[in-house]
């Protein structure tokens, strides 16, 4: 003995879907997308990669060292406010082991005084940093002699 509904297939099909569209239509959405703020500070940062060197530049025209770690930093989704000059700045965020990095980090250097900080880059990832030097803002490897050698310490500043 078999038992058949009047319904047809297709009727049947069409309303499992239909319920399916609903319920996926009115249920309260549980996904949730997180921003990496170093990553998208480090990413900002090498998008200015290009940019002329300008002493006492802040913006994509021209920019100093400081000047554009404060210009990524306000214009990036932390939209943090950094003092203006490397030397301030190393004094803000938490201290950070070499290797330790993260990117976004600060990177601070002593390209003057001996021991004086005077010049700071984003860390960007795989001992690389994004820095304004007098050929402009560019990728630099933290491994190069010259910069070996003048490195200060690093600083987080993103919570």
């Amino acid at each position: 003995m078999s038992y058949s509904l009047p319904v047809s297939k297709w009727f049947a099909a069409i309303v499992l879907i239909g319920a399916l569209l609903m319920a996926f239509i009115f249920s309260p959405a549980n996904a949730s997308a997180s921003i990496n703020y170093g990553d998208e500070v480090a990413a900002l940062a090498k998008k200015q990669v290009g940019s002329k060197y300008k002493y006492g530049g802040t913006t994509p025209k021209g920019f100093d060292a400081s000047g554009l770690t404060q210009y990524v930093y306000k214009n990036a989704a932390t939209e943090m406010k950094i003092p203006r000059t490397s030397a301030e700045q190393y004094k803000t965020g938490k201290a950070v082991k070499q290797n330790d990095l993260k990117a976004g980090d600060l990177v601070f250097y002593a390209t003057g005084k001996k021991g004086e900080v005077s010049f700071v880059g984003i860390y960007y990832g795989n001992g690389t940093f994004v820095g304004t030097t007098t050929k402009g803002v560019k990728v630099v490897k933290m491994s190069d002699k010259y910069w070996k050698e003048k490195y200060i310490g690093a600083k987080r500043v993103i919570k």
